[in-house]
């Protein structure tokens, strides 16, 4: 199969082409870098000629609500509408598990809406929702440093490695469209601030990591089950100590 991979070029991209191509697919990355602008249209339909599958795992320039929303409801509407002219027979999407029980959240509302896109885009659809990556740890804990301390909810926290992500998301765009959504979590389920504790220690950080039930999270107050799968899963096979023993020295 030719299989189109919007954000190919990203963390996610380059591994899902990866494993697309060593399962004998014809796997292209489109992206700004490769001439591909879902936003303006801009190399859009070149791109997709001949494509049977399309997968987005593109992300906003910027986290801004209004900005983000504008990004995932255009970049999808303009991809949607190419993949009905080009004759694409399925949509995968990547999405974020508790995006539809954080609606304080202007981000997970913009991926909400994005998912609703796709759901009524006239292109058959699957939906993979990954909890937070392990490589982002680092990054959630400087959005939630306040005056020096990490302040962040003691909620159940499900990280997983971005491997794991892309290797589902692939098995997901060389199947047959399924039109459901499937939570995809790491191994381990913890406490969020205990995690990015670890997180920080690891790296010689030496920050702070408070326990805080009111500190918000992408805009959004959290429960305990906010962003963990609340059903079934598929679950990851790298921990987080494989992981961090995985990564190079700094």
């Amino acid at each position: 199969m030719r299989i189109v991979v919007v954000g190919g070029t990203g963390l996610i991209g380059k591994q899902v082409i990866a494993h697309l191509t060593g399962a004998g697919h014809e796997a292209v990355a489109a992206a700004p870098s490769t001439g591909v602008d879902t936003v303006t249209g801009k190399g859009v339909d070149a791109a997709l000629a001949g494509a049977d599958v399309v997968v987005d795992v593109s992300n906003s320039p910027s986290f801004a609500d209004e900005d983000v929303l504008r990004f995932f409801t255009t970049s999808t509407r303009t991809l949607l509408d190419a993949e009905r002219r080009a004759g694409v027979r399925h949509h995968v999407v990547l999405s974020i598990v508790g995006a539809d029980r954080n609606p304080a959240s202007g981000y997970l509302r913009a991926k909400v809406a994005q998912e609703e896109l796709v759901h009524g885009g006239g292109v058959p659809w699957s939906v993979v929702r990954a909890t937070q990556f392990f490589e982002f740890g680092p990054r959630i804990a400087d959005g939630a440093t306040v005056d020096g301390a990490v302040r962040l909810p003691p909620v159940a926290f499900q990280p997983v490695a971005s491997a794991d992500v892309a290797r589902f998301v692939a098995e997901a765009a060389a199947a047959e469209p399924g039109g459901g959504t499937v939570d995809v979590a790491g191994p381990q389920r913890v406490r969020f601030d205990e995690f990015i504790r670890g997180v920080l220690a690891a790296g010689g950080d030496d920050r702070e990591v408070v326990a805080d039930p009111a500190a918000p999270y992408f805009g959004a107050v959290l429960v305990e089950d906010s962003i963990v799968p609340q059903g079934e899963a598929r679950i990851g096979a790298v921990t987080w100590a494989d992981f961090a023993a995985a990564r190079p020295a700094a």
